[in-house]
């Protein structure tokens, strides 16, 4: 069998010893070195790798004990296997002395071949077979080494993959779960936890404790869900709700796998839930909003028509003018609106909006407190506060730069109470008879909203009072073109008809 050689080395003094030595070993095909005295072995063990020594222990200069004790003390031949050959007789004292020196072995002369081939031969192997295995440990070492830092290098990505999963996870508002389909056992992980309200401490994940935060409703969704998979199905989605212990009620969707044997049978089952209430929460304000949008949209369009139909005027330009300026009332009210998606508006923003038109500088003074109008009763004192701009642009004390005009308003138990008051303007007589705005203005505010109008016509201006219910509710079912005309005074709707 073809192997590597290895170097052998002879020490003696004498070449004929030597030239014998090189015969009888010449037979193993390994490399022979030969020496002639022991500093020349020194000079070859300090360029060659030697796997067995053999020398002769009496040598001029440096005898075989004293080379042996000089190798030895060098780390790199403490393990290097050496011969002695001698040719007097060693006692036991020498053989122990020579085996304190490093020496393996010891061979008498006259040497014996065979001996003597058998005893290198075996030394020789054993140092070919330790290189070898220095050499498959050292590869062993390198393939662990690399193995380690794959090892290393995918358990970082997988515990980075993880930390993000987790972060994605917890952004998502989500959870995982894992349910051992046989042994019953449930595992969570945070996210799962966070979602249900409760805490791994205080919560024992299985069936039972897991039902009882389903909402009543839903709990069929999850029998559903365990018959499914049952009959074969792999995966299942579905919404449901849950109650945490809190009494919150929060909306889900679970997602989930199943895992079957080589019989086909269901063994593990795993899943994300997801929280969804905002979601959903987000669905029903849209919804709630479109159907808002859509009944404020008619209400307006109502109002709109109701205006057409009932104003009334000598000739079409001021019939033009009335009515723009009430639509135009009527969209200001509802710009407001729409800014608080309506939600409601802010009187004295109302009467600003109001005002704006007319840009009398300092003769008009507001004060009151901030008061939240709904948007039904917004839409209504709109109508009427432009009425009473209106008249007093025309006619009023806004109808002249001495003309004064103070609007004041306070809230007291749900009811809104504003006072118009009107000075330094021309000089005002009762009428004789009621306006479509004036009459207009009371079934607003009285018919309408359930409140009162009361008007005092002195000399030096109108004084005004409204009282407006807060809370007023109007019919759900009325159009706010049914409830203009039908509440409206008898002198109204005749006009409209």
């Amino acid at each position: 069998m073809d192997h590597e050689k290895v170097n052998i080395l002879l020490v003696d003094d004498q070449p004929a010893k030597l030239l014998a030595y090189e015969v009888i070993l010449k037979e193993l095909g390994e490399n022979l070195v030969v020496a002639s005295s022991g500093r020349e072995a020194l000079e070859v063990l300090l360029k060659t790798e030697i796997a067995v020594i053999l020398v002769d222990v009496c040598m001029p200069e440096l005898d075989g004990f004293e080379l042996a004790a000089m190798i030895r003390e060098h780390p790199r031949f403490q393990k290097t296997a050496m011969i002695f050959i001698s040719a007097i007789q060693v006692s036991d004292i020498d053989r122990l002395r020579g085996y304190e020196m490093g020496a393996v072995d010891y061979v008498p002369v006259p040497v014996i071949p065979e001996v003597l081939r058998a005893k290198v031969k075996v030394f020789a192997e054993l140092y070919r077979k330790t290189r070898e295995l220095e050499r498959l440990n050292q590869d062993l070492e390198d393939r662990v080494r690399a193995r380690t830092a794959e090892l290393e290098n995918s358990t970082a990505k997988l515990r980075e993959s993880e930390e993000r999963r987790t972060m994605a996870i917890a952004a998502g508002k989500m959870g995982s779960w894992d349910w051992d389909w046989v042994s019953g056992d449930w595992m969570w992980d945070d996210g799962q936890y966070r979602i249900f309200g409760v805490s791994p401490e205080n919560f024992e994940v299985n069936p039972v404790n897991v039902q009882a935060l389903l909402h009543p409703d839903d709990v069929d969704q999850l029998r559903k869900a365990i018959a499914e998979f049952n009959k074969g199905t792999r995966a299942y989605e579905t919404e449901f709700r849950i109650v945490r212990p809190d009494g919150e009620v929060r909306w889900c969707v679970g997602t989930a796998a199943a895992s079957a044997d080589a019989n086909g049978r269901v063994v593990r089952v795993s899943g994300v839930t997801v929280d969804i209430t905002e979601r959903k929460r987000a669905e029903e304000r849209q919804n709630l909003l479109a159907r808002e949008v859509d009944h404020r949209a008619k209400n307006a369009l109502a109002l709109a028509q109701s205006i057409v139909r009932l104003t009334r005027a000598d000739e079409v330009k001021a019939y033009v003018s009335a009515v723009e300026g009430r639509i135009n009332a009527l969209a200001r009210v509802h710009t407001i609106l729409s800014l608080s998606s309506w939600q409601g508006a802010e009187l004295s923003k109302l009467i600003e909006e109001e005002l704006a038109p007319y840009s009398l500088g300092g003769q008009i003074k507001l004060a009151g407190p901030e008061v939240q109008l709904v948007p039904a009763t917004a839409q209504t004192l709109a109508l009427a506060l432009h009425e009473l701009f209106t008249n007093s642009a025309k006619y009023g004390a806004l109808s002249t730069r001495s003309g004064r005009l103070a609007i004041s308003w306070q809230a007291d138990n749900d009811l809104l109470i504003l006072t118009w008051d009107e000075t330094g303007g021309p000089m005002v007589r009762t009428p004789k008879s009621r306006g479509f705005g004036t009459r207009s203005l009371l079934a607003s505010v009285e018919s309408q909203l359930g409140g009162q109008a009361q008007f005092d016509w002195r000399s030096e201006g109108l004084l005004c009072r409204l009282e407006v219910p807060l809370t007023h509710k109007s019919a759900a079912t009325a159009t706010a073109q049914d409830k203009f005309e039908t509440n409206s005074p008898p002198e109204l709707q005749r006009a409209s008809g």
